[in-house]
């Protein structure tokens, strides 16, 4: 499959920090996984078994899930069923990253129910 997908990029593509190859087995991933609407249904199932001042805290490695994320939060603060810790997301440091690389695309995001 590699090879295939080698074919089908533009060749300035093949050299950067991460293999060419990465994204497309992602999305097939996230895709065969169901994991964005599996996301979708699973944050409010998470608000429902916090007490009252519980906290939610999620991890996304990717913007597709920070993005639904990050609304799902604010929907749920509009409706005033919690409210929003993390204005914006909270990143690992340079120091993070360096001893643990698969740590540089987190984003972690906070809520208390109220």
């Amino acid at each position: 499959m590699v090879d295939i997908i080698r074919l089908a990029i533009p060749r300035k593509y093949r050299h950067g920090r991460i293999h060419f190859a990465t994204r497309t087995f992602q999305a097939l991933r996230i895709e065969i996984n169901n994991e964005l609407d599996n996301l979708r249904k699973a944050l409010p199932q998470a608000l429902e078994v916090l007490e009252k001042g519980g906290r939610l805290v999620v991890i996304s490695f990717h913007s597709l899930e920070d993005r639904i994320v990050k609304h799902s939060f604010r929907e749920l603060a509009s409706e005033g069923r919690l409210k929003i810790l993390t204005k914006k997301p909270i990143i690992p440091s340079e120091e993070e990253i360096n001893l643990n690389s698969r740590s540089r695309s987190a984003k972690l995001r906070a809520a208390i129910k109220i």
